[in-house]
């Protein structure tokens, strides 16, 4: 039998296989002092992936309620396992889990990562290993960080969308070429739309622009070509930072 001082065990006690077929209600075998380690633990580690988010998110900023979802998320999910008391359970409920669907506002990739990295800290807790849960918080937090801060992956350039408002009676056809070759090193005509009732149209770029690009500039040189209508420059895929004049 595993005791809570071995952090790399089991710390739960779990039910056996005959016991739950031999009673119809099986006993839980998690102490106190068990619970609060385990919920303590997850507890702390959650506060250090918050940490660990916030380290690699200091240049663009990171959001209060992901950081606050990577504290509370690995304590909601170990006492969730705690209760149902059995590896098959627990395993069970973790494979449900992976099936979430995140329905809050488009997010950067890394981010929904973390959530992931809470949860599965939150399960290895959850299931009483706590030894393995810290090892595995602090190794993958120190490689995060030190890829963050090295850059690794890392892209000299942007992956932007941009969105051209022009008149109806404007032939589109190349006119804003000279400038998207000047200012970006990669621009595709994705979609062509009407807006207010046919009187304007939308057309939507997929770029590609430099980190040094003067945005300013670019838009000005387009404002010229349109009539001085709406242009958005928008962070392609999950970024919210919006540019528009």
């Amino acid at each position: 039998m595993h005791t809570a001082l071995n952090i790399f065990g089991n710390v739960i006690n779990e039910i056996s296989d005959e016991s739950i077929f031999t009673s119809s209600t099986p006993t839980s075998t998690v102490g106190a002092g068990q619970f609060f380690a385990c919920v303590g633990a997850a507890l702390v580690l959650g506060f250090v992936i918050s940490l660990i988010y916030m380290l690699t998110h200091r240049k663009e900023g990171c959001s209060q309620s992901y950081v606050l979802t990577m504290i509370m998320l690995p304590a909601i999910i170990a006492l969730i396992l705690i209760l149902i008391n059995s590896t098959a359970g627990a395993l069970t409920l973790a494979g449900a889990f992976t099936l979430v669907r995140f329905r809050s506002v488009a997010g950067d990739p890394k981010d929904i990562a973390y959530i992931f990295y809470s949860m599965a800290t939150g399960v290895a807790c959850g299931i009483g290993y706590i030894g393995f849960a810290v090892v595995f918080c602090v190794i993958l937090g120190i490689i995060m960080f030190v890829l963050n801060e090295v850059g690794f992956g890392a892209s000299k350039t942007r992956h932007m969308t941009l969105k051209i408002t022009i008149p109806e009676n404007l032939d589109y056809q190349g006119v804003f070429d000279p400038v998207l070759n000047k200012y970006t090193t990669f621009s595709k005509l994705r979609r062509v739309k009407t807006t207010n009732f046919g009187t304007l149209f939308e057309l939507i770029y997929s770029v590609d622009v430099s980190e040094d690009l003067d945005q300013k500039k670019f838009i000005d040189e387009l404002r010229a070509l349109n009539g001085n209508m709406t242009i958005n420059l928008v962070f392609f895929k999950y970024d919210d930072k919006i540019y528009e004049s």
